[in-house]
């Protein structure tokens, strides 16, 4: 018996060939991001393998590196590359965790995993407005916007993936729309409308989305009288284990207590 998916990979991959370069400007920003975390590095990285659904974001700022699609099983060997960056595709992964398990077996020890991907408050806004709009009109909801993961979970789904001194923090943007088509129209354009595979296949209820941009107006306008929209840009790190990697004291190690080193500091006022 087949393990039910969260999301249609071929739904995926058709919105994806109907993306835009000018509507990308998320991926590229994350992509920036990514490369100047690792120019304050002080490693080189020779072998490079980088997870997208989107190549020709990467293609020229590490053409040495090797593409791979981000399908549930990766095409990736092991203990082969020092430094595997998941590009922002994490987000639509139907097993998040395994993602990060394959990327961490198929790093060479101390080989770096970095990964991008949209969190959890990535369009709040849109998910409030159309819910409170479907309550109304049709009495129940269906899934139009994808879960998203917060700074919590994906700190765990590291430590699950057994990656050493795991970091994750985020970026938020705050952009704002004309209206609701407006929003739409952009979410299309960087392929990130619904891939759900319980989503709706029937048509939208008729005013649906009137009744969603009322609501979204008379909630989250902003001075200038647009919509409010934010992207959470997550970015998560660890490193592959590593015997000379700094190991966290265990338990019961701490021989020194915080007193007895206030006691030893003004015994000792000008050292």
């Amino acid at each position: 018996m087949t393990s039910f998916k969260l999301f249609n990979l071929k739904a995926r991959n058709l919105k994806r060939v109907r993306t835009k370069i000018d509507g990308m400007f998320l991926q590229v920003l994350a992509r920036d991001e990514i490369l100047e975390r690792l120019e304050d590095i002080n490693r080189s990285f020779d072998a490079i393998a980088i997870i997208t659904g989107f190549p020709e974001i990467w293609s020229q700022s590490l053409p040495k590196a090797n593409l791979v699609a981000d399908s549930d099983t990766l095409n990736l060997a092991q203990k082969k590359y020092d430094l595997i960056i998941h590009a922002m595709v994490l987000h639509h992964s139907n097993d998040l965790v395994g993602q990060v398990i394959q990327s961490n077996q198929a790093l060479k020890p101390d080989g770096l995993f970095i990964g991008s991907c949209f969190g959890g408050q990535t369009l709040a806004e849109l998910r409030s407005a159309l819910s409170t709009a479907e309550a109304e009109i049709c009495g129940g909801l269906s899934p139009r916007i994808s879960p998203m993961a917060e700074i919590r979970d994906l700190g765990a789904i590291l430590q699950r993936a057994e990656l050493a001194l795991p970091v994750v923090d985020n970026l938020n943007i705050s952009t704002s729309y004309r209206d609701l088509r407006h929003l739409m129209h952009d979410l299309r354009d960087m392929g990130e409308t619904n891939i759900m595979t319980s989503r709706s296949k029937s048509f939208t209820v008729s005013g649906l989305f009137n009744r969603a941009q009322e609501i979204y107006a008379a909630e989250f306008r902003n001075s200038d009288g647009r919509l409010m929209c934010t992207f959470d840009l997550m970015f998560l790190s660890g490193w592959a284990p590593h015997k000379n990697q700094p190991r966290p004291l265990r338990p019961g190690s701490v021989r020194k207590s915080l007193l007895d080193a206030l006691d030893e500091a003004k015994s000792h006022p000008n050292d």
